[in-house]
């Protein structure tokens, strides 16, 4: 036994496969799923979280940035507000690096937050101080949506990607699908201030060329996202580019425009603030 596979499997490509309720899914053939396995890095990635299996919050964070190597540069810090009782919303380029920098970025800041993030990040332990977990494929669940009403009236920060999804290609653009407008209400009905940030960056070729081949064969289930893992590992020794704007206080959300336009103009000011400052780190 080698020093990848032993320990915790915290991720098990397999085990999730084959006891999924989908019929397609169990149907994969063992040759298909080892590739899969690879694809994903799943050895490497529990190889990582059983390294720092001691660690959990913000010491987990560290250490996984560490880990990777990953260079932060953050502009505009002077723009987080004492209050952190804030909407940190951001761009999703990357899909999970993005998700560990911009939480650790609000956690050195004022230490306690509440994340809202895909409920496969449960699979992480070490960071279940941060996650409010959110079953994107079960939005009608009652026990979800209270679990989150009552982490929106807690009086300390939220992280929050409000596209719901990594960035793809629309328009012929790398960038966010339309945000949703969830936030807005929460923010108005909760008295928080949304502060946008902007992530320069994007994640592989092969991402959006597989993501571009399904649209166009029309099929309907997510395969790129299977190389988001292999991704974080792309940004190893890399540098990113941060950039926080100014807190938009949520007495700015007038009745006069719906929230959903609202969504889409605070979406515009995120990227508007790549204009602030010259160079794209990728």
């Amino acid at each position: 036994m080698t020093e990848l596979d032993k320990n915790i499997k915290y991720i098990d490509i397999e085990k999730t496969i084959r006891e999924s309720k989908s019929k397609i899914l169990t149907r994969i053939p063992r040759f298909a799923v080892k590739c899969i396995i690879s694809i994903v890095k799943q050895d490497e990635i529990n190889h990582i979280l059983n390294k720092y299996s001691d660690y959990s919050g913000k010491d987990f964070l560290d250490k996984i940035i560490e880990e990777f190597n990953v260079t932060i540069e953050v502009e505009g810090k002077e723009n987080l507000p004492e209050n952190g009782k804030c909407f940190f919303v951001a761009n999703h380029p990357y899909g999970i690096l993005d998700g560990l920098i911009l939480t650790h970025i609000v956690s050195e800041k004022y230490g306690r937050l509440k994340a809202i993030a895909n409920d496969a990040f449960m699979l992480i332990p070490q960071l279940n101080p941060f996650i409010a977990a959110v079953n994107v494929y079960d939005r009608s669940s009652k026990a979800y949506v209270k679990a989150l009403d009552d982490t929106f009236a807690l009086d300390i920060p939220i992280t929050h990607f409000p596209a719901g999804e990594v960035s793809r290609v629309y328009d012929k653009k790398i960038q966010d699908t339309v945000w949703q407008k969830s936030f807005i209400k929460k923010a108005i009905s909760n008295n928080r201030a949304i502060v946008p940030i902007y992530f320069y960056g994007r994640n592989s070729i092969l991402f959006y060329t597989i993501f571009s081949l399904r649209r166009l064969f029309l099929i309907k289930v997510n395969l790129e996202l299977m190389l988001l893992p292999r991704e974080i590992f792309k940004k190893r020794n890399r540098t990113v580019k941060v950039i926080i704007g100014k807190p938009i206080p949520h007495q700015m959300f007038v009745n006069s425009t719906s929230h959903r336009d609202w969504a889409q103009n605070v979406r515009s000011q995120v990227y508007n603030l790549r204009n602030m400052k010259p160079g794209l780190i990728l």
